[in-house]
């Protein structure tokens, strides 16, 4: 890997910076000052800038039980961002693969790897989110049949794509779609004349938010959780 590549990937900083703290002699590799950006590095050599060394972060992938009032951005707004939650280097890196209003609670999926989170959004992979919905008013009869078909959204041409629903009581029932437009869950049951109250997302694909997760705390994916994401297409 390039030495500019490598300092960028490892601090955040850009390209002209990284070769600015080269020119500067802020750089050194194995204890030797190098100022060539182009320098290649071989995986047992140590760069440091400015006498702290630097290592690469690699991909990250995350799972947040995402609580009440908590932003999916990367800065704080109305409310704090979900980002404070983390205990993690280069926070900047990360974005999420599928986000929640404020007032929706459940699964996060939280990674640097644009690649596996296009996997998890892209409607083309039919990637299944599963909600539990809490209703103001008893579900109308005919629901289950108009989800199976596609509910017409206000202001969308495109009817949305079939969604499993499954009755729990009169105002609980268990939803599964395969795309995310805005606020779709509200949206669709909007459309049958009702009103969400709480909404809460229990997985994504063959990702099961751990109930061992208090709201607030999170974990990595294991290995096989992340792979269920590729294998899912």
């Amino acid at each position: 890997m390039r030495l500019d590549k490598f300092i960028c990937e490892a601090t955040g900083l850009t390209r002209n910076l990284a070769k600015r703290a080269l020119k500067q002699g802020d750089i050194a590799v194995d204890g030797i000052l190098v100022k060539d950006a182009g320098f290649k590095l071989h995986p047992e050599m140590q760069v440091t800038l400015e006498g702290e060394l630097l290592s690469l972060v690699g991909m990250r992938y995350i799972m947040l039980h995402k609580p009440l009032e908590t932003l999916c951005s990367n800065v704080d707004e109305v409310y704090p961002s979900v980002l404070n939650l983390l205990d993690e280097p280069h926070i900047e890196r990360l974005h999420f693969a599928g986000r929640l209003d404020a007032d929706t609670t459940g699964l996060l999926l939280i990674t640097d790897d644009g690649q596996w989170s296009h996997k998890v959004t892209s409607p083309k992979r039919e990637c299944g989110k599963r909600y539990r919905v809490w209703l103001a008013d008893p579900l109308c009869d005919e629901a289950e049949q108009l989800f199976t078909e596609g509910v017409a959204l206000n202001g969308e041409k495109e009817l949305t794509r079939p969604a499993t629903l499954e009755r729990v009581s009169a105002t609980e029932v268990v939803l599964t779609i395969t795309e995310g437009k805005y606020h779709q869950v509200k949206r669709m049951f909007a459309a049958l004349g009702n009103k969400v109250t709480d909404l809460h997302r229990e997985a994504i694909g063959e990702i099961e938010l751990d109930e061992a997760l208090a709201p607030g705390e999170w974990r990595y994916l294991t290995d096989a959780e992340i792979a269920s994401v590729d294998q899912s297409a």
